[in-house]
């Protein structure tokens, strides 16, 4: 995963006061997040292209 991105969405989740509202802020930046296997996966939409594991500390 390119490090803008990864410093993107740790400057959202920052910003956010829960996990709902993190998820609907990456969403207006054309991300979204997939569970898979215990493993949150970041996504880029509309197709849902798996960009890769987001680190334990953003969970």
């Amino acid at each position: 995963m390119d490090d803008g991105i990864l410093s993107l969405v740790r400057e959202e989740r920052r910003k956010a006061l829960s996990t709902r509202e993190w998820q609907f802020r990456l969403r207006g930046y054309g991300y979204a997040i997939r569970d898979e296997d215990g493993a949150q996966i970041l996504t880029r939409l509309p197709r849902g292209e798996a960009l890769g594991v987001l680190p334990a500390e953003l969970t």
